[in-house]
Formats: structure tokens, sequence, C-alpha cells
């Protein structure tokens, strides 16, 4: 004789009163079991319990076992549950029929108690083992997930550094690259708000742009200490030298990204990193792009670029006061700055202050 576990519910539905007792003492000794005499009088108990199997007599007045079965697989709180029909009809289309409305067995009356017990014991050990291996798959998927956060983090950390290194031989305060991500956040954000730009904002992740930024002085690695470092003014021949730093970082990028999969993070990089020092006017460069034909992203940037160069002091000038800063991107509109972002940075320089003076060594 099978043992099944004591604690296992199990609701037993028929209209007949004998064979629902019949039931009732064949579970009763290996099983927590609750008896309905119709289907209405099986909700109800629904209501206060959560059985493991129910055991669905096929022909009832009312509301019939096919159709009871039909409504608990379309509702949420009851489709889980195994359902084995027992009933008097022995042909197979009606088989089928159960079998089509989700049930996990069939058992014609009469039955061999034995054989009742044994197929029972046999489901709710199969559902055991469903519910085993979900709780296994979604423990598995937590790990996955974590494990891929732990690699995003390394892979952020490293360009952290990158990005740092770059700053720290550009002879700059500290804290640039943190800035400058920071006024871009304002920026994008204050934008949203005001529904500007609104067709190419909507296609970026911020998680993977806003740390994308970060590169947008990697070319800088490949100039030399003497020109980043220099006190005073760069000569007409070291400033073209430093001009091709934004190339250089598009190269850079590249390489980094042919040894990932990461295309959306690697794409916004390059795009920074290659039209930041474009001007809206087109005497920027390195591509002397105009207008719109400078990436949103570029044009972002060279606000974000040029306010930090303003207000943080550098081995060849003093810091400026936030306010003159403003002042001077409102008087870029239209010749270096795009004119629409010069009207959203109005909006938000009173935060690109606030952050300056709290950063800003």
């Amino acid at each position: 004789m099978p043992m099944p576990v004591k604690q296992k519910k199990i609701i037993a539905v028929d209209d007949c009163l004998i064979s629902l007792t019949t039931l009732r003492n064949i579970l009763k000794p290996y099983y927590e079991v609750y008896t309905a005499s119709s289907a209405a009088k099986m909700f109800e108990l629904l209501t206060k319990i959560t059985p493991d199997l129910i055991l669905l007599d096929v022909e009832m007045p009312e509301l019939s076992g096919y159709e009871a079965a039909q409504f608990m697989k379309k509702n949420r709180d009851y489709q889980s549950i195994p359902i084995i029909f027992i009933t008097s009809r022995n042909d197979v289309d009606s088989e089928m029929e159960g079998f089509e409305l989700g049930a996990v067995d069939y058992i014609n009356k009469p039955y061999a108690a034995p054989l009742l017990l044994k197929r029972i014991e046999t489901h709710l050990s199969l559902a055991e083992n469903e519910r085993e291996l979900q709780d296994l798959n979604a423990s598995m998927q937590k790990k996955l997930i974590s494990q891929v956060f732990q690699v995003l983090d390394l892979k952020s950390a490293v360009i952290s550094i990158v990005a740092e290194l770059v700053e720290f031989r550009d002879g700059a305060t500290g804290g640039h690259i943190t800035r400058t991500e920071k006024y871009l956040q304002y920026l994008i954000e204050k934008l949203m708000d005001e529904n500007v730009y609104t067709n190419e904002l909507s296609s970026w992740d911020m998680d993977i742009l806003l740390p994308s930024a970060q590169l947008h002085d990697v070319g800088k690695i490949a100039i030399s200490d003497a020109i980043l470092k220099k006190p005073g003014k760069l000569t007409d021949e070291e400033y073209e030298i430093m001009k091709t730093h934004p190339q250089i970082g598009v190269e850079a990028i590249s390489r980094m990204e042919k040894k990932t999969s990461d295309t959306k993070f690697f794409s916004h990089a390059k795009t920074f990193a290659g039209t930041h020092h474009e001007k809206w006017d087109g005497t920027g460069y390195p591509f002397k792009l105009k207008g719109a034909d400078i990436p949103l992203e570029g044009r972002l940037m060279a606000i974000a670029d040029v306010y930090d160069a303003l207000v943080s002091a550098r081995p060849y000038k003093q810091p400026l006061p936030t306010d003159d800063a403003a002042r001077i991107i409102e008087e870029g509109s239209g010749a270096l700055f795009d004119p629409q972002l010069v009207d959203i940075f109005k909006l938000v320089s009173p935060d690109f202050a606030d952050i300056a003076r709290s950063m800003v060594s």
C-alpha cells in the first residue's frame, strides 16, 4: 500500500453520496480529505484551502466536472492544481476531452482502491517534482542574474579606472568624469520633462548611456604630459596634436568594442569621444560637423565639458565663478552650442552650480 505524505490535501467532488463516502474512506488513512457534493461547494472550499490535488466527478448537475475544470484552468489561483477526473464514462472522446481540459489523469468507475491510491501518489509526486524544478530554475536564474551584475560592476569599475587615469594625466583637479556625468543626467532629465528631442531620447537606455560618457576623453591617454600638463598656452603645433584626441579615443574604444558584444555601450562611448569638441557653427573638431549633423550625445557633452572646464582649476588657469560659466554657455548659443540645449541648460544651471560647488576642489 502506498504511503503518501499525511499532510497532502485532497478535495473529492461527487454528487453521489455513496461514491463520495467511498472516496473519503479510501483516502482518509493517507491524506487530509475534504469532500464536496457539487462544483459550487468545491469552489467554496477553494476559498479556504489550497489542495494538492482534486478528484473531480464529470457528470454533475448545474455545473459539470468539465465546466468546473475549464473555469479553474482560466483562473490564476486554481490553474496549477492537478485534477483527476473520475467518471463512469469510458469512451475515448470523453477521455480526450478531459485531457484537453488540462486533467492529469482520467479514471473510470468502478475503480480498485489500490490502483486509485497509486495513481494519486504518482501525480502528487510529479507535481512535487515540478515545483522543486521550478524553485531550482528560479534559484538558478537569480544566481545567473547576480553573476551578470557582478560582471557589469567589474566592467564599470575597469572603465572608471581607465577614465580616472586619463583625468589624472590631464592634470585635472579630480572629479571631472563624475561631474560631467551628473551634468548630462540633469540635462537629459530636463529634456524629457520639456519634451525636447524625445525621438532620440526614447531610444536611449540611460543605464548604458551615462556610464559610456566616462570615456569621452580617453584619447588623451596618447597625448604627451608636456602638452597635457603645460602651464601656459599651447603653441599652434601643440594644439593640433591636442585636437587629435577625439579620433584617438574613437580608435581606442573601437578596439575595446571588438572584444565584447556590448555594442550599445561602445557606440555611445565612441560618439561622446569623437564629437564632444564639435561646435554648432561647424568650427569645431575633428570633423567640423555643423548643427544637427552633430550627434545629440556630442552636443550634450559639449555643454557639460565646457562648463566643467570653466569652473575647474587647470595648470594654465584659475576657476571661474559658476555665474560667469553659465553666462559663457548662454552666450555660446547658436555658435558653440545647440540653441535648444542652451535653453534647457538655463533651466538646470542652478543644479550645475550646486554640483560644481560641492564637487570641485
